[in-house]
């Protein structure tokens, strides 16, 4: 499969790029800073140095044709305001889905996270975070020609990944590493029946293919 991933540079993003490119597929990595290029390159990903903050439909669309799968990896990261989380985290968002339609990619996962909510309540930052991501799910859900599936991971660790988590439609709160998280996208993205599926993640007793294969059957 050729997949393209926006936030190629994120910590979850590069782990992903790795695993799929160890496992023979066509990857590219949507980069916003050049200087970022050569560690996409060292996983294996194709770097593609586009904003998405200012590209246009079109743009994405282009660099999406010919994909099989788009993954939303991308995020306003730690240290920017609440004005940089809803441009990212929302805005880009949904122009990465608008550009998958676009350029008729079906296959769509979405890295969000735990307690993402359009309706949540605060002044934070992190509330407004938690806002954001909330609202381009729900934009993702609203899709028809999208299949989509959203996973939300618990408190994201650098522990080596175990291999044994816990995937359901409500987890309650707990850590996940990110190894475990990128290992968990890869089942997800060849496992088509987790379509629809909005699923939170955290460290658990199950192996994780096994636990994608039975939300997948559920």
């Amino acid at each position: 499969m050729r997949i393209v991933i926006a936030g190629g540079h994120g910590q979850i993003a590069l782990r992903l790029e790795r695993l799929l490119s160890a496992g023979g597929h066509e990857v590219a990595g949507i980069i916003r800073r050049p200087e970022q290029a050569d560690d996409l390159r060292h996983a294996g990903a194709e770097p593609v140095v586009l904003d998405l903050e200012t590209a246009s439909v079109e743009m994405v669309a282009a660099v999406l044709q010919g994909a099989d799968a788009a993954v939303f990896a991308a995020g306003a990261g730690p240290g920017s305001g609440a004005e940089r989380k809803d441009a990212v985290d929302r805005a880009a968002a949904v122009l990465f889905a608008d550009a998958a339609e676009r350029a008729r990619v079906r296959r769509y996962v979405v890295v969000s996270s735990m307690g993402a909510d359009a309706s949540h309540q605060g002044g934070d930052v992190f509330d407004a975070y938690l806002r954001a991501k909330g609202a381009a799910d729900d934009d993702v859900r609203s899709r028809t020609a999208l299949d989509w599936t959203i996973l939300r991971p618990g408190i994201l660790t650098d522990d080596a990944g175990k291999g044994l988590v816990r995937l359901e439609a409500h987890t309650g709160r707990g850590p996940i590493s990110r190894d475990d998280v990128a290992a968990t996208l890869v089942e997800l993205l060849d496992t088509p029946a987790t379509a629809g599926l909005t699923l939170e993640l955290i460290a658990g007793s199950t192996p994780l293919s096994v636990a994608v294969k039975d939300v997948a059957g559920n």
